[in-house]
């Protein structure tokens, strides 16, 4: 099962994200499919309906994006990826004007597998070093954070 598992993660990461195969997210992901940690807020995300406003927004932020994947465990029907993100951001769908700057950030993936499907994903990833690469946030902290408070 695990074998077959990581498998169905890998399919997911190179037709969904590298290749941007929009269909492939309604072969591997079922209609009440629950996803955790894909945007700035804590809104959880149900099934392919749900989940493709994010695909579409961050594949038109980064149109080259491609997702490899550094390592993958699995055991029982839990699969876990750690994943390197890297795109040239070309487009405003993330919410920040196209500035042509190369991202490279790192993240973890935990996805629960039944029946060749996905139906739940657990999303950690680096947002804040994605935004402070393409200069939507300071780079550093300033002294106000770093020099103690009376």
């Amino acid at each position: 099962m695990s074998a077959g598992n990581k498998a169905i993660i890998h399919r997911w990461f190179e037709e969904v994200w590298n290749q941007g195969r929009e269909e492939t997210i309604d072969e591997l992901l079922t209609p009440d499919a629950i996803i955790f940690g894909l945007g700035e807020s804590d809104a959880v995300v149900h099934g392919p309906a749900e989940f493709k406003p994010f695909f579409r927004n961050l594949r038109s932020a980064f149109p080259d994006l491609h997702i490899r994947i550094e390592d993958t465990i699995a055991e029982g029907n839990r699969v876990v990826v750690r994943v390197v993100l890297e795109g040239t951001h070309h487009g405003n769908g993330i919410g920040v004007p196209a500035t042509g700057r190369k991202v490279q950030v790192g993240g973890l993936v935990v996805v629960e597998v039944a029946q060749g499907k996905l139906v739940a994903g657990w999303n950690i990833w680096d947002q804040q070093g994605m935004l402070r690469q393409i200069g939507a946030v300071p780079t550093r902290l300033t002294d106000r954070f770093l020099t103690p408070r009376d």
